[in-house]
C-alpha cells in the first residue's frame, strides 16, 4: 500500500493469474474510492445514492407525498433515496409517496418501492410502468446507460437515443411543474435532446455532482417545471 495525493491509504491490486488488466484497474478503483466504503457504511445499495442525495440536496426535488419513477434502477441507491425522501419507505397517510422502479436486472427489495424486472425499451414497457404507477408522477429519474460498443460516436448516439426515449416517456406521465433527471455524457451530441427538454420544461441545465468520478464524461441534465398539458396516459 501507499498514500495517494490526499494523505489515504492506496491499495494496489496485484496482476497474475487470469484476472485482465481491465478489472484489476476497476477493483483497484473501488476499493479506493470512498464514496464506495461509505456507501457501504450507510447501508446505500451504490454509490449512485451520494449522486441524487447532492443533486436533491442543493436543487430540492425531493418531497413527501411524491410519485416517483426510477429507470434503470438496480441496484437500488437512487430508489432506497427517492423512498425515504418522499416517505414512501415509512410513511402514512396523506403524506406518504410512491416511488416506482424497473431494471433489466433483478432488484432486492427495498421498503416502499414498487419494481419490476422490464426492460424499458420494450413496447409495452410504459403501459406497465403507468399500471404500477396508479396515476401521474412528479418526478422521472434514469441512471439509465446503453451498453457500450467501444465506437465511440455509435456510443453516444445510444446513449442520447435512451434518454430521449425517458424523456418522451416522462412527457407522457408528469405532472404540471414535474422533473426529469437522467444522466448522460458530456458531448455535443445531446443539443437536440436539451432543445427539446428546454420546450417542455421551464428551467434545464446540466449538473456533475462530486460523487460523479472526475474523470469521466458523466454527467446529469436536470429539467424542472413541466409545461405539459393533460393528454390521456396511454388510454386506448
Amino acid at each position: 500500500m501507499a498514500k495517494d495525493t490526499t494523505g489515504r491509504l492506496h491499495v494496489t491490486v496485484k496482476s497474475g493469474g487470469k484476472r485482465k488488466l481491465s478489472s484489476k484497474l476497476w477493483l483497484e478503483r473501488q476499493l479506493n474510492d470512498p464514496y464506495v466504503a461509505k456507501a457501504k457504511a450507510m447501508g446505500y445499495r451504490s454509490r449512485a445514492a451520494f449522486k441524487l442525495l447532492e443533486i436533491d440536496d442543493k436543487y430540492r426535488l425531493l418531497k413527501p407525498g411524491m410519485t416517483v419513477v426510477d429507470l434503470g434502477a438496480a441496484p437500488g441507491g437512487w430508489s432506497q433515496i427517492a423512498a425515504r425522501r418522499t416517505a414512501a419507505a415509512d410513511g402514512k397517510g396523506k403524506g406518504k409517496g410512491k416511488v416506482v422502479a424497473i431494471d433489466l436486472l433483478e432488484m432486492g427489495e427495498i421498503p416502499g418501492v414498487t419494481f419490476a424486472q422490464l426492460d424499458f425499451l420494450d413496447h409495452d414497457a410504459p403501459e406497465k410502468l403507468i399500471a404500477m404507477m396508479g396515476g401521474r408522477a412528479d418526478f422521472v429519474m434514469s441512471d439509465m446507460a446503453a451498453n457500450t460498443t467501444g465506437h465511440r460516436k455509435t456510443d453516444q448516439l445510444r446513449i442520447i437515443g435512451l434518454v430521449e426515449t425517458a424523456a418522451h416517456f416522462a412527457g407522457e406521465v408528469l405532472n404540471p411543474g414535474g422533473t426529469f433527471l437522467a444522466k448522460v455524457f458530456q458531448s455535443g451530441a445531446d443539443a437536440e435532446l436539451v432543445g427539446q427538454l428546454k420546450r417542455d420544461f421551464t428551467s434545464v441545465r446540466h449538473v456533475k455532482p462530486s460523487a460523479s468520478r472526475q474523470d469521466s464524461s458523466e454527467r446529469y441534465v436536470l429539467a424542472t417545471g413541466f409545461r405539459g398539458q393533460q393528454p390521456s396516459l396511454r388510454g386506448p
